[in-house]
């Protein structure tokens, strides 16, 4: 029996200090290059699905099953939570089912500042910069690249960061003083619209252009969760985040167009698990984090991305709101 018991532990040994050898060696990896292992290599792991595959949600099979399938927005009602700050929720429906929801909210810039962050370690998530930053609301930013440090140009705190050379024809949001705005890119650069920003990010694409028009590219192979930043026109700032991953980028553009939002310009924030939002408020609370990113070839074969960590996902980039 004594024999029988050394060797149950002998065996139960061996995992956990596999288990250790292997936190070591991210540590290791984290330390010695200052960045996240989820943000460097996050992008290269993929596994193959189908509109069959059993764990996947109802709505994302839906979407895998047929690519053109259009979705109609449900009734949406705004819940005022403060002067210049409301919440709604607004269902997405395919022939009367519910396929996934937005949770939007809608500020008055000139009542809240805006706050571009960025921590290129990784290691932030939307809890933490929640806490950090003492904000009423988080959402995830514009794009990033392998080293944490953000893919398009952005301002903040007055500072510009990011790649001083970029090409942009798609969109920007801008904060200064008491104002903040959408831009199309497609007239104007985007060295002159961030000039004298506090608070600026160029992100990709625009889903609603200044004339109406649509520039996410046709038959997007991506599903994802999705978050995007919205102006409507009397010039409230709407922010919103999918809680499901049923939207291509051009789906989603279709339907915004088509709900009672009232848009004059939407521009697209990095989607995925990094699609998070939460608001922190003594009437309210709210917390949205995405799980989802799939990659649909030009053969329909689809590939998904497993999160690292479903609850608590890195957010280099993150767009915060503050009282004024």
């Amino acid at each position: 029996m004594t024999m029988g018991r050394a060797w149950l532990r002998h065996w139960l040994l061996w995992p956990v200090l596999g288990l250790l050898l292997v936190l070591a060696g991210i540590w290791a990896f984290e330390r010695s290059t200052g960045t996240a292992l989820s943000v460097r290599y996050g992008s290269l792991l993929w596994i193959p699905v189908n509109e069959h595959t059993a764990w996947l949600p109802t709505p994302i099979r839906l979407a895998l099953h047929s690519h053109d399938v259009s979705a109609d927005p449900g009734p949406v009602k705004w819940r005022l939570l403060r002067n210049g700050f409301e919440v709604a929720e607004l269902p997405v429906l395919v022939q009367g089912t519910e396929v996934d929801r937005i949770l939007l909210t809608r500020i008055d810039p000139t009542k809240y500042r805006f706050l571009v962050r960025n921590d290129p370690t990784g290691r932030r998530h939307l809890d933490s910069w929640m806490r950090d930053l003492g904000a009423i609301l988080v959402i995830n930013g514009s794009y990033y690249g392998r080293s944490g440090t953000p893919a398009t140009p952005v301002v903040i705190d007055g500072k510009p960061a990011g790649p001083a050379k970029y090409e942009a024809k798609q969109g920007a949001f801008v904060a200064a003083r008491d104002t903040a705005q959408l831009v199309d890119l497609q007239h104007q650069d985007w060295p002159s619209a961030l000039r004298g920003a506090d608070a600026a990010m160029v992100s990709y694409p625009l889903l609603i252009a200044s004339d109406g028009s649509s520039r996410a590219p046709a038959g997007s192979g991506w599903l994802a969760n999705r978050s995007f930043i919205a102006q409507d026109r009397t010039g409230r700032i709407i922010l919103g985040t999918t809680k499901n991953a049923f939207f291509s980028l051009e789906r989603l553009s279709a339907f915004l167009k088509r709900s009672p939002l009232d848009l004059k310009l939407a521009l697209d924030l990095d989607g995925g698990p990094v699609a998070c939002q939460a608001i922190k408020l003594p009437n309210y609370g709210r917390r949205q984090c995405g799980n989802w990113e799939l990659q649909i070839d030009r053969r329909g074969q689809a590939k998904i991305l497993p999160p690292f960590n479903i609850t608590q996902p890195s957010m280099p980039i993150a767009l915060a709101v503050l009282p004024r």
